[in-house]
């Protein structure tokens, strides 16, 4: 058995939980564990003697793990990495390109490594503006355990140039993502077949600039009606992955 009461406690956990999914008595697989490896309960539940309606309990417990660590080893080697504002574009136009009649507002959910846990529309709103919620944002990143968050809009007009409230909302995420240690990489603004990243225009400030406001913010409301020079908006998005700059981490 365990040596030190952190694996006590894991040991009681992993004995208790085997008893209820299987229906094997707690006290034989207590007795068990004294001098055998609690491992072979599973791999070899021959063993225990145990019945028949257990040993099939125990068959299905381990064809759902084998199942498990099959789609947790196939989603680590094909997860989606994000790792420049070129990339991200690519990635969030296929969302939002095609978005013309409403504005759409999304954030991507990143671990350590760039790879996306999660992508959520945190909310939809009108051709003109996204109501958008700072605590539904914050709330989902809690969720997910992310390390980094990415935010990414359209401009149904076509032009992604940053609106003042795009740039506000993108500032005041920095100050509520900042206490918690969890980057904002970037907001991308997709408009028509070009984008804006405003990572890209120096825009992305590195740590908080004003003490968190959790109001609604409301994106694109004074929506610029004039493109960015050509050396601020890429013009022709790809969905194949483009090599750029990456972020900073």
């Amino acid at each position: 058995m365990a040596s030190n009461p952190l694996d006590e406690q894991l040991v009681a956990g992993y004995v208790d939980s085997l008893h209820r999914l299987t229906g094997i008595p707690l006290q034989k697989l207590q007795e068990y564990g004294t001098h055998n490896n609690l491992l072979n309960a599973l791999e070899h539940p021959h063993t225990l003697e145990l019945t028949s309606a257990q040993l099939r309990k125990v068959e299905l417990l381990n064809a759902f793990l084998r199942s498990h660590r099959f789609l947790q080893w196939e989603e680590e080697h094909s997860k989606q990495i994000i790792s420049s504002p070129e990339s991200a574009s690519s990635y969030f136009s296929a969302h939002l390109m095609g978005v013309k009649d409403r504005e759409r507002f999304m954030v991507a959910f990143l671990d350590r490594k760039n790879r996306i846990i999660e992508t959520r529309v945190i909310s939809e709103g009108s051709v003109g503006e996204a109501p958008t919620y700072p605590r539904h944002i914050l709330k989902a990143a809690l969720n997910s355990d992310c390390s980094s968050v990415i935010l990414a809009h359209n401009h149904p007009s076509g032009i992604p140039t940053p609106s003042p409230e795009d740039i506000q909302i993108t500032r005041n995420m920095v100050s509520i993502f900042a206490p918690l240690h969890i980057q904002v990489l970037d907001h991308i603004i997709i408009g028509g077949t070009s984008f804006a990243s405003l990572a890209s225009l120096g825009q992305m400030p590195k740590v908080a600039e004003s003490t968190p406001n959790y109001r609604v913010f409301t994106s694109g409301i004074q929506e610029m009606s004039f493109p960015l020079p050509a050396t601020s908006v890429f013009p022709q998005l790809t969905l194949e992955p483009s090599v750029g700059e990456e972020w900073e981490r």
